[in-house]
Order: C-alpha cells, then sequence, then structure tokens
C-alpha cells in the first residue's frame, strides 16, 4: 500500500495524479456524458434511427449573423431550456401540499371572527372571570335590615382577604418547593391517631407496602370492603404477586370499571378462565354497561392523576400473535368508532363473559353472550351463530382455510405481512430477557401511565370484511350504527317567527327548542322564556325583527325585572363564539335596559362591570366607547355608594386584570359623576396602608381619569396631584412607576396651563431621575417631558438642559420602550420656548443622529413613528437644511425601510418648512436621491409616493431641469410589467401635473397625456384608475384647447370605461367625464353627450356617495351644454326603476338641470309625469319637486302659484308617502318665499298640511313639523298659533300631546311674535288678565 501523503506537495502530487489516471482511462460507453442526460420533458437522443425524430443540432443556428436586426423570428426553433440538475415540483403546489397537512381550512377568510379569535392572552382572561351572585342592595325598601346570608360589603371583603392569603401561602408554598425546603407538615395529630377503616385499596400483609395506590376521591368509587386478593387477573409474565401492582384490581361489587357482567356457568371455579381479564370475579348482574376496561388506551389524552399501577396494559396471552384487548380505563370520556378493540378474545375461552363486539354495541343481538362451556369454533362465538362479519371476525386469531380463499389477493398479502410482523415484533418474556442479559439487572417499573398500543384495532386486516360465506360476497357495505331513536340536532326553536339557532348558541337557548304549551308555564317560566325569545331575535334575526325585540324589550324591563334580564344577557356576553356585531347588539340591549331599570338595577352591578369592563381594554375603539357609555349609564343609575362599595373590593384584587380594569371603570365613573364626588375615595385608597395593589390602583386611576377627561381635570388638578404626589417616594417600586405615568397623564391633559400645580412634584420627579435606572427611570422621564412644555420660558430651559444629560446616556439604551420615552421627551424639550436652536445643534443633533439613526429603528413601526416626529420638530426648530443635508445621503441607503423613513422625515420637513433654505448642492442630492429611492423601492409604498409628491412641489419651479429625466422614469416605469409598479407612476403624474405646469412643461405634459391615452386598455381596476386620474390631473392644468389627445377623440375612449364596476375606475371616470362637460362639451356630439347620459344612470346605483354626487352634477353639466329636455326625458323615465336609490339619486339629477338650466324648462314635463298613475314615479316628482324648491331658493315665487294644485293633490292622497313627500317640498317652498307676498298660496296649502296632525307615522310626524317650521317661517308665528290654539286644552290627552308639541316648537322659533297673538281674556273679580301695554298707540 502507498504511503499516505504528508506534506503539501505530495498531496498536490496526489491529486494530478489521479485526474492524469482518470483521464487516461476509456470513455465508459453505456453511461451517457452529463450533458447528454435525457430531462423529463424532453425525447431522447438514443434510438432516433428506431423512432425518427431530430438529429441532436438540428434546428441550432450554425452561424451568428453579422446584421443586427433579427430577420425571421417567427421561423427560428423553440430554444431548448438549460438543463436542470434536478427535478421538482412547482412552489405554489409545495406549498399548497405543506399546508393540506396542517388542519387548513381553505374557508377561514370568509368567517367571520370571533370576538375571541382577536383577543390577546391578556385580554382573553376575561373568560376566567366568574359572574359573581346578585348582590345586597343596601337602599332597598328604605335601607332594611339585610336577611341573614345575604352577600353584603364585609362578606364580599372577607372573601377577598381569603382569596389573598390563600394566593399569598400558595406564592410561599412555590418559592419552598423551589428551594427544596418545602415539608409536610402534620397539623391534625388527633384526627391521625383514630383507627383507619380499612378501605378497598388497602395491601393485605404479605403484599409490599411501598406499593399501596392512594385512595381517590369518594366521590368517584364508593367504598367497599373486600375478602383477600384472588389472583383472578392474568399476571404480567414474570411478575411475582399477582395483584401487587395492580391494587384492588380483583374487587368485586359495582364499580366503576366493572365489567359487563356474564352469566357464569355454574360450577366453575373462581380462577377457571383467569385469561380474560377483569371476567374472574364478576358477579352476574341484570347492568349492561359498557365496560370501561375494553376501550382501547388513547395515548394523545393525558391520564388521569389517580392512575398508579391500575394502568399497566396487560396482554391476555404472552404466546398469542394478536394481542386482543388491552385493559386500560381510557383517560378521556369520549370514545371513537376507529380506536375501539373488537371483543371476541383469540383464545375463545369459555369464559370470557364480554359481549362480542364491545366496540359496537348495536352488533350484539342479544345482551349476553350465551358462553358455551366446551371451546367451540370461533364461529359459535356470537349468540345467534350467524358468521361473525367486519370487526368480529377480526379478533379472531387464526382464519381457517375457507376464510382464507374468501380473501383478496390484497387482503392475503396484508395478512401474510401482519403475521411476519407479529412474529419479529413480539414482546421479549422475562425468560429471554433473563438470557440475553448478564445476571444483576432488575425489571424497572413503566412510567404511571404508560400505555403501549398493542392492539387489532391498529392492524391492517382490522378492516371490516366478509368472511366464512356470509351472503354478502366479495363487497360489504357496513351497516350504520346509529341508534335510531337518536334524532338530528334540531336547531329551529319552536314559537311563531324565531330565527334559526346556531349550534354554539343552544346552550344558551335551548329550552326554545322544546315546543310547550306557555298557558301551563309558571310566571317565572314563562317571563324567562319571553325574554330568551327576545335575546334570540336581537342576536340572529333580521333588521326588523331585531329592531322589534328591541324595543319590546325595553319597555317591558321594568316587568320582566333586573335579574332575569341579566341572568340572561350576561352568560351570552361571555360566550367565546360571540361575533362583534353580536356583542355590539347584547351590548345595546344592555344600555337600553339599563336606563329603564334605573336603581333596580344595584344588586346586579358588579356582575355587569365583570362583562363590560373588558370592553374597557378592547382594540375596538367602537367596542371601548360603548363600553364606557354602559358603565357611565350604570353609575348614573344605580349611584356612587352601591358603585363604591361594589368596585373598592375589586382595587386590591390578587389579579392584575381584575385592577387594570376596575381603575379603568372607576375612570368612567368619575367622569359621569363628576370628579369631586370620588376625590374623598380616591385619597384614602391611595393612602392605604394595608396593600400596596390598592395604593397602584387608586394612582392609576387618577392616571386614566387625566386620560378620559382631557381639560375637564383642571379645576381639580391640584387635589389630584397631592392625592397621588406621595407615591413618588413609596417603596414599591411598581406604585412610583405609576405615579410617574399619572403625573404624565396629568400633565398631558392639563397642556398649557397649571403647572403651579404641579411645584410639589418637581423635587421628587428631579431626584428620581437621577437614582433610577430602566422601566422607573423612564416613567420619571416621560414625566418630565410632560411638565416642561408647561414652564415658562427660561425654566423650561434649565430644567431642559439639566435633564439632557440623563437623555443623551439613555440615547444608547437597548430598550424599545425606553427608546420611545426619550425620542419623545427629546421632542417635547426642542419644541419649548426657552431652548435656543443653537444649543440643539452643538449638544443634540450629533448624539440623536448617531444613535437613533440606524436601520434598527426603521424595523419596529411605534419607533419608526416617534423618530420621525421628533425629527421634524427638531427640523422646525434648527431649519430644514440642516436637517435635511444630514438625511440625505441615506436616501441612497440599501435598507429600503431605512430609506422610507428618511423619504418620510424629508417629506414631513419639507412639507412644512418648503425649500427655502435648500441650496443648489443639496436640491441636486434631493432629486438623484429620490429618483434612487423611488425606482429601488421592491414593493410600492404611499410613503414614496407622497415624499417625491412633496418634495417635487416644494421645490417648484427649481425642478424644471430635472423634469425630462423624471418624465423618462415615469414613462419608462408605466411599461412595467408589474401593476404597482404602473399605477404609482400614474399617481406619480397626478401629484407633479401642477408643477410641470409652472415650468411650462406644455409640451412634455402633451405627451404624457398621448401615452396615457394609449394605456386605457389597461386591465387591472386599480392602475386604470390611477391612469384616469392623471388623465385629470392633466387635462385641469393644460386646458381643454391645449389637450393632447384632443378632447374630441378622448371622450368616447371613456363611455365605455364608465360601465366599469370598480369604485376608484368610476369615480375617477365620472369626475374626468364631468371635468370635459363644464369646460369643454363643445368639442363633443350631443349624441355622444345623450350616449353618456343613459351610462350615467347606472352610476346612480354606486355605493361610494362621491360618486352619485358627481354623477349628479354631471347630469347639470350635460343639460347645460345639449338642453335640458333630452336630458330630462331619460330622467323622468329612470323614475319608473324599482331601486329606490337610483330614484332618489334621479330625482336630485331632475333638481340640479332645472338649477342649471332654469326650473321652467323642466317644469312642465316634471308635473305632466305626475298623471302617471304609478306610486313610485308620483313620488318621485314630488321628490323633484322638493329637492328643486330647495335648490331654486328664492326663484320659487314664480313657480309657487304653478305646483299649488300638485301638492293639493299630493296632500290629499291616501298614500302617507305622497303626503311625506309633499310636505316636505312645502317645508322648502316656504322656506324660500319668504318675504315675497305668496302668503296667500302658503295659507292654502296650511290647510291641507294641518289634518296630518295626528298622523303617526315617525317619518310623516317629522315632515309635518317641518312643514308647520317653514310656515312659521313665512307666515309668521302668531298665524300658526291660531292653527294650534284650539287643540291645547282639548279633553283627549293624544290631541293635547301633539298641539302642545308644534305650540312648544312655536315658542322656541318665536317667542318674543308670539306674545301680541296671545287671546284676550277679560279681567274678573280676583284676576287682573288685561295687558293694557299692547293697547299703546303711539
Amino acid at each position: 500500500m502507498e504511503q499516505a501523503p504528508k506534506t503539501h506537495e505530495d498531496i498536490e502530487a496526489q491529486i494530478a495524479a489521479i485526474q492524469a489516471k482518470r483521464a487516461s482511462q476509456p470513455v465508459d460507453e453505456d453511461i451517457p456524458k452529463e450533458n447528454e442526460r435525457v430531462g423529463l420533458n424532453e425525447s431522447g437522443i438514443f434510438d432516433t434511427e428506431i423512432y425518427g425524430g431530430k438529429g441532436r443540432f438540428e434546428g441550432y443556428m450554425t452561424s451568428i449573423a453579422s446584421k443586427e436586426e433579427d430577420d425571421d423570428d417567427e421561423g427560428m426553433a423553440p430554444e431548448r431550456r438549460g438543463q436542470r440538475a434536478s427535478y421538482t415540483a412547482p412552489l405554489a403546489l409545495l406549498n399548497d401540499v405543506a399546508k393540506s397537512n396542517e388542519d387548513y381550512d381553505p374557508f377561514s377568510e370568509h368567517k367571520r371572527p370571533t370576538v375571541a379569535s382577536r383577543e390577546s392572552e391578556y385580554q382573553a382572561r376575561r373568560r376566567a372571570q366568574q359572574i359573581s351572585p346578585a348582590r345586597l342592595d343596601p337602599f332597598a325598601d328604605g335601607g332594611k335590615t339585610p336577611e341573614v346570608g345575604s352577600r353584603g360589603y364585609a362578606e364580599i371583603m372577607k372573601e377577598q382577604s381569603l382569596k389573598g392569603t390563600e394566593a399569598d401561602y400558595r406564592k410561599q408554598m412555590a418559592e419552598k418547593a423551589k428551594d427544596g425546603t418545602l415539608k409536610a407538615v402534620d397539623t391534625n395529630g388527633a384526627a391521625k391517631a383514630a383507627p383507619k377503616r380499612k378501605g378497598r385499596w388497602d395491601q393485605t400483609v404479605d403484599e409490599t407496602p411501598s406499593k399501596t395506590a392512594k385512595k381517590p376521591a369518594a366521590a368517584f368509587f364508593a367504598e367497599a370492603t373486600t375478602p383477600s386478593h384472588s389472583a383472578a387477573w392474568a399476571e404480567t409474565p414474570g411478575r411475582k404477586d399477582p395483584g401487587s401492582e395492580t391494587p384492588g384490581a380483583s374487587t368485586p361489587g359495582n364499580r366503576m370499571w366493572d365489567p359487563t357482567p356474564a352469566h357464569t356457568t355454574p360450577g366453575r371455579e373462581k380462577n377457571q378462565g383467569a385469561e380474560t381479564p377483569g371476567h374472574g370475579s364478576a358477579t352476574p348482574s341484570a347492568s349492561t354497561r359498557r365496560n370501561r376496561w375494553d376501550e382501547t388506551p388513547r395515548t394523545d389524552r393525558e391520564t388521569p392523576a389517580h392512575a398508579g399501577w391500575a394502568e399497566t396494559p396487560r396482554s391476555t396471552q404472552p404466546g398469542d400473535k394478536i394481542i386482543s384487548e388491552t385493559p386500560t380505563p381510557s383517560a378521556s370520556k369520549r370514545r371513537s368508532r376507529w380506536d375501539e378493540t373488537p371483543g371476541a378474545t383469540p383464545s375463545m375461552t369459555p369464559g370470557g363473559a364480554t359481549p362480542s363486539g364491545s366496540a359496537t354495541p348495536s352488533m350484539t343481538p342479544g345482551a349476553t353472550p350465551s358462553m358455551t362451556p366446551s371451546g367451540a369454533t370461533p364461529s359459535m362465538m356470537t349468540p345467534s351463530g350467524v358468521t361473525p362479519i367486519g370487526q368480529k371476525a377480526m379478533g379472531m386469531a387464526t382464519p381457517s382455510p375457507a376464510q382464507m380463499m374468501q380473501m383478496t389477493p390484497e387482503q392475503m398479502q396484508a395478512y401474510r405481512w401482519e403475521k411476519e410482523i407479529d412474529e419479529r415484533n413480539r414482546p421479549l418474556s422475562d425468560d429471554d430477557l433473563d438470557h440475553m442479559f448478564p445476571p444483576g439487572y432488575k425489571v424497572l417499573q413503566p412510567p404511571t401511565g404508560y400505555i403501549p398500543i398493542r392492539t387489532p384495532a391498529r392492524k391492517l386486516t382490522a378492516t371490516p370484511t366478509p368472511m366464512l360465506g356470509a351472503t354478502p360476497q366479495g363487497f360489504y357495505m357496513q351497516t350504520e350504527t346509529l341508534d335510531k331513536s337518536a334524532k338530528f340536532v334540531d336547531n329551529q326553536p319552536k314559537g311563531q317567527n324565531l330565527p334559526f339557532l346556531k349550534p354554539e348558541d343552544a346552550q344558551y337557548f335551548d329550552k326554545l327548542l322544546v315546543d310547550v304549551d306557555e298557558e301551563m308555564l309558571s310566571p317565572e317560566e314563562l317571563k324567562e322564556r319571553t325574554i330568551m325569545k327576545l335575546l334570540l331575535k336581537i342576536k340572529n334575526g333580521t333588521p326588523p325583527m331585531r329592531k322589534s325585540a328591541l324595543r319590546r324589550i325595553t319597555d317591558k324591563a321594568r316587568e320582566f325585572g333586573a335579574g332575569p334580564l341579566f341572568n340572561q344577557i350576561l352568560p351570552l356576553l361571555m360566550s367565546p363564539t360571540l361575533e362583534d356585531q353580536e356583542r355590539h347588539l347584547l351590548v345595546k340591549v344592555i344600555d337600553r335596559v339599563l336606563y329603564k331599570l334605573d336603581d333596580l338595577v344595584r344588586p346586579y352591578v358588579h356582575k355587569i362591570l365583570v362583562v363590560i369592563e373588558p370592553l374597557l381594554i378592547d382594540e375596538d375603539y367602537y367596542a371601548r366607547v360603548e363600553g364606557r357609555e354602559i358603565i357611565s349609564n350604570l353609575a348614573k343609575a344605580a349611584g356612587l355608594a352601591t358603585m363604591i362599595s361594589t368596585m373598592r373590593p375589586d382595587i386590591d384584587n390578587i389579579d392584575e386584570y381584575v385592577r387594570n380594569t376596575t381603575a379603568r371603570a372607576f375612570a368612567v365613573v368619575a367622569s359621569a359623576l363628576g370628579i369631586p364626588s370620588l376625590l374623598p375615595f380616591l385619597k384614602a385608597v391611595c393612602r392605604s396602608k394595608k396593600s400596596w395593589q390598592a395604593r397602584h390602583t387608586g394612582i392609576k386611576i387618577v392616571q386614566q381619569i387625566a386620560i378620559l377627561m382631557g381639560c375637564a381635570i383642571l379645576p381639580h388638578l391640584r387635589a389630584l396631584v397631592e392625592i397621588i404626589e406621595h407615591g413618588l417616594v413609596d417603596e414599591q417600586q411598581k406604585v412610583r412607576t405609576i405615579t410617574a405615568l399619572a403625573l404624565a397623564a396629568l400633565a398631558e391633559a392639563a397642556t398649557p396651563y397649571g403647572i403651579e400645580s404641579f411645584d410639589s412634584v418637581l423635587k421628587p420627579l428631579w431626584k428620581g431621575i437621577r437614582t433610577h435606572r430602566g422601566k422607573g427611570l423612564a416613567a420619571f422621564l416621560k414625566a418630565i417631558g410632560y411638565l416642561i412644555p408647561l414652564m415658562d420660558a427660561e425654566y423650561a430651559n434649565y430644567y431642559t438642559r439639566e435633564v439632557m444629560l440623563i437623555l443623551i446616556r439613555e440615547f444608547q439604551s437597548p430598550d424599545e420602550e425606553m427608546k420611545k420615552i426619550v425620542l419623545k421627551v427629546v421632542k417635547q424639550c426642542c419644541s419649548t420656548d426657552g431652548v435656543e436652536a443653537q444649543y440643539i445643534k452643538d449638544d443634540i443633533l450629533p448624539h440623536f443622529f448617531k444613535h437613533f439613526w440606524n436601520h434598527r429603528m426603521a424595523l419596529d413601526r411605534r419607533n419608526y413613528r416617534q423618530l420621525v416626529d421628533t425629527t421634524v420638530e427638531i427640523a422646525n426648530r434648527v431649519g430644514a437644511s440642516e436637517i435635511i443635508n444630514r438625511l440625505v445621503d441615506d436616501l441612497k441607503d440599501e435598507n429600503e425601510q431605512y430609506r422610507k423613513m428618511v423619504m418620510e422625515s424629508i417629506e414631513k420637513i419639507m412639507g412644512g418648512l418648503g425649500a427655502a433654505d435648500v441650496d443648489s448642492r443639496l436640491e441636486e442630492q434631493l432629486i438623484d436621491g429620490i429618483l434612487y429611492a423611488f425606482q429601488e423601492q421592491t414593493t410600492e409604498d404611499v410613503v414614496m409616493l407622497n415624499g417625491f409628491g412633496t418634495i417635487v412641489n416644494s421645490l417648484s419651479k427649481r425642478v424644471k431641469p430635472y423634469l425630462p429625466q423624471i418624465c423618462g422614469t415615469i414613462l419608462w416605469r408605466l411599461n412595467n410589467k408589474s401593476a404597482k409598479v404602473r399605477q404609482q407612476a400614474a399617481d406619480l403624474i397626478s401629484r407633479i401635473a401642477v408643477v410641470m405646469k409652472t415650468c411650462q412643461e406644455e409640451k412634455l405634459m402633451g405627451h404624457l397625456g398621448v401615452v396615457l391615452y394609449e394605456y386605457l386598455g389597461e386591465e387591472y381596476p386599480e392602475v386604470l384608475g390611477s391612469i384616469l386620474g392623471a388623465l385629470k390631473a392633466i387635462v385641469n392644468v393644460i386646458g381643454m384647447t391645449k389637450m393632447t389627445p384632443p378632447i374630441k377623440d378622448l371622450l368616447p375612449r371613456l363611455t365605455p370605461i364608465l360601465k366599469n364596476r370598480h369604485e376608484k375606475v368610476q369615480e375617477n371616470c365620472i369626475d374626468l367625464v364631468g371635468r370635459i362637460a363644464d369646460r369643454g362639451p363643445e368639442y363633443v356630439s350631443a349624441r355622444e353627450w345623450m350616449r353618456i347620459c343613459f351610462e350615467l344612470l347606472e352610476l346612480l346605483k354606486a355605493h361610494k356617495k362621491a360618486i352619485r354626487r358627481a354623477t349628479v352634477n354631471t347630469f347639470g353639466y350635460i343639460a347645460k351644454a345639449i338642453g335640458p329636455h333630452d336630458v330630462l326625458a331619460t330622467l323622468l323615465n329612470n323614475l319608473k326603476v324599482q331601486e329606490r336609490q337610483n330614484r332618489v339619486c334621479t330625482t336630485v339629477a331632475i333638481a340640479i338641470v332645472a338649477e342649471t338650466c332654469s326650473p321652467f324648462t323642466v317644469l312642465p314635463g316634471l308635473m305632466n309625469e305626475y298623471r302617471v298613475p304609478e306610486l313610485n314615479v308620483q313620488n318621485g316628482v314630488l321628490k323633484s319637486l322638493s329637492f328643486l324648491f330647495e335648490y331654486i331658493g328664492e326663484m320659487g315665487k314664480d313657480y309657487i302659484y304653478a305646483v299649488t294644485p300638485l301638492l293639493e293633490d299630493a296632500l290629499m292622497d291616501r298614500d302617507l308617502v305622497h303626503r311625506q313627500t309633499a310636505c316636505a317640498a312645502i317645508k322648502h317652498m316656504a322656506l324660500g318665499v319668504f318675504g315675497f307676498g305668496c302668503e296667500d298660496a302658503l295659507v292654502h296649502l296650511m290647510n291641507f298640511v294641518w289634518p296630518n296632525v295626528f298622523e303617526t307615522s315617525p317619518h310623516l310626524v317629522q315632515a309635518f313639523m317641518d312643514a308647520i317650521e317653514g310656515m312659521r317661517v313665512a307666515l309668521g308665528p302668531i298665524k300658526v298659533l291660531q292653527y294650534c290654539m284650539q287643540g291645547l286644552y282639548h279633553p283627549a290627552r293624544k290631541v293635547r300631546d301633539v298641539y302642545w308639541k308644534v305650540y312648544n316648537q312655536l315658542y322656541i322659533g318665536g317667542q318674543d311674535a308670539l306674545i301680541v297673538g296671545y287671546p284676550r281674556i277679560p279681567n274678573d273679580a280676583k284676576n287682573s288678565y288685561a295687558r293694557y301695554e299692547m293697547d299703546y298707540v303711539l
């Protein structure tokens, strides 16, 4: 053998030799070369002479063309791609496969998210809170003595104290357990001395005492004294004592885990048939309960705590190939049909008393299997003597030859394979192990709950198959084992017109699924059922159903009573499957009900708070507002005393979550009942000696009051500061931190006033920032940051310089929270008057840019925001160029997120300060930087777009030299294959069009216009919308005459785009068409405008109001351009459609056409249309008149007499809507003609309006009151008072109510004018009513 190379040269020489040897070897013809191997998707090159096909080099060019142009691309063969080293599936496919392995739900994105699904772990703690029982109301029944056992304040405080003590002890135990010093202390010696009754689990003398199992709870097993253990259980091979590992395994008596009893053959010994586990001592009994020993062990669930050795898995026959059962109590109550072990025992022991097929009880025709004393053939196993089929057949150890014949080849193969595997994997006996190991080894105990899975349920051949000449040959469909008596879940509540139940609602509304005779129910049950129905309608019903149920539950709230209502509403609100909308509705119910119940709600205040307080920390703003609203109403209903006594125990609750939500709720109570009423309580809480938690929560309440109420705290500022000031020197770190944060909140709310209230805390704050580190320091800095802006200029300057030393030190802190606070404080200090710009430049900026302007800050969104704001604030003090000079080079940074942060800062600085102090060098750098940043972005973001637009607009005329380059970039990006890039380029044109006009680059804009016109065929609606927006911007600045392409070509191209259903496209297109109709209608033929009119009708259906408004205005412009008649005909025709929104928009359009083209062009046609005997059309005409008179104002005086007959007819119509719309039209008409002498017509119309005074429809009532209000203005209050006087003292209350309502409205509107209209009442003997001063004539 050659000597191994040692030196570097030897190694090199050996490599060279091997390479030379390989090169000299002849090439093996059979192995294709690397580049000649066949790809997966191409034909080979081996057998072309047999199969035909191309030569290897066919289709390749043999020379390179000297000319540049590609002459005949079409004729060339498609290129062969370079060969891949390996073949793999597309990435999307692989991801799909990966997804399918997980629990992937394809519909998950379309599901309505529940409240629970978006909660953080902290917010989810609300579900752990208990809805406490109702509490005592000390004010009820005139404050009578409470009954014994009622839960008052004292009891709850005791409970709370007990909980606190328990938590304390648990904490101490946990700490001791950690140290290893935890010992069990015998506190009950006397009890120990008492003689102990021998229980079933107790060991006999000969058994090892160390293995005695702990006795489970009495509720679980009934205790029974037992005779000594008989060896009824099969021994695990090699174990000494049969019962020693499984205490009590063979105890007779009715236990939870007893086997199903069976008839034992008379005269049989107890030990006979001991191979079948668990059957030795079973006494005959009528019970047919399921046997828990027969279940297959479920390994995916944890074992119960009392498992001990009772869980030892045991195979029945060590020699068996197929192990039938593993006697184990399943840890889970759930049973799966696939996991069950077939009950037939392999040895077919006569004593085997389990019903065959314990897995599927319905398969056993008789309750008790007949036991054949002689070891009968397997087919005799089942009581009826039928051949076992399916699962029962699988329990049999050895199929007979007849069965073998029935097997398919696949089953035979599986059977052979399984036999071999079983042979190889059979469990080793203790003897085997003794042979293998040298002496000295001992058998170890398996861990508690260890369960090997060795059951036929896991076997291949255990698929139910027919065997042994069963009637169905070949394929056999398994009979369904559903219990026929079991009903399918019925989710339709009984009772008329109730919505469906969702499955998760069943636990709350299950009583509604039962049809009961409501006559037979007790009043309480009936009340409960009624509330349940109403709540179900509110939660799951249609909007009208919900509305009426909500009104009914509100009206009857006092009748139902607080208890029944809240006992049903509150658990619903705690449901984990609640959706946002459902929660909103239930909260609405509570709100309405509270208003009605008023002080009856007192015993339930805590219940309601437990459910509503979590809303105060919800991420949804509206949920927080709703929560505040409810707690505020609750406080007003229950009163301060009840609120304090209810919430006081939660202030020092051991759970931080409860304290946090309680603090927020207290702040809401303070805002509802006034801060002064809560101050004495807060003072006491904040000075609590007993627990620091109470002090912490008290101070947090002050902080939350400041956050919630803002400047409303100013009158009480000094008192609030005095209450919490001692917290700055508290011994608890958490209390000091929250005090500093509370002071920061108070200062922020008081800005810019109130510095004198904070005099007492300045010194401790100042000391604090020198003595604290970490979170504590952050809070103290925050407080000082908010106090400095309140100070006078010279103090602010001094304090800023002092605090800046610590801030600069903290610039390098790695803690994200600290960074945010430091940035905020720097921003506040720099914005204060007393701080000079020079000081900021010299002392702050160098450190600021060094520590904060780095990539890491760009990654965290909140830091990013704060850094940009602080930088802009500094720029406001030291000037734009100072900051931009430091930032401009970073526009070319390699990190995109960082570039965005730089761009946003520059955009905000230039947006605020302009570009006056940007010199020419900086201007070049800026343009260069923004072009680079704009072109290099990988994700198209609005930040870059806004930045580019703002900078170009700020530089204005100075951009002229760079415009060709900018436009070149835009045109290049307009042609990009990515839709987002094209969209952004088009958006940029609309941002800079005004600057291009300022720079007189009309030619360039014309070129852009043509390019955009060519791109109107864009397929992506978002991009098309942006292109239309860019065209609109160009049309706006360049004007109609100079526009290229000319308007006559552009508009016909826009007409089909109006059909596009995308909102952005619709909005931009209609704006552009409207602009053309307004400015250059003459460039387009009247026929084209009419075509556009028809398209516009469709746009009136749009969801977005801006689109509908632009459409309606465009009708006005078109009517102005081509005359109103054709347009009006189109619009009047549109009044016949069914859709309300469409008709309403049409009526507005008619009114606008009338306004732009004078009413006389429209009114004749409109009034003629009223003759059509169709409700929709007539209502449309009336609505048009209403809008028309609103728009034309005082021009109405010329048309009032023309329309009076029409309005008369409408006001006499039976249809409510006719009268309602006519009233609206009269209101606008009366307001328009006030002072123009049309009183006669108005009085005439008033006589038709007045009879509607007693209508009850809310809409008509409102329209009537509006019409009367209009008449009050036009005719004067006295005329209306004369109509009103007759009913003010009518004997019927319904009449009086309405008349007084009208009178009150008159009084509010014309109080002084009414004086002279009051009736004259002559003096009588006692009183003098005459007002003589009214008779003075000058």
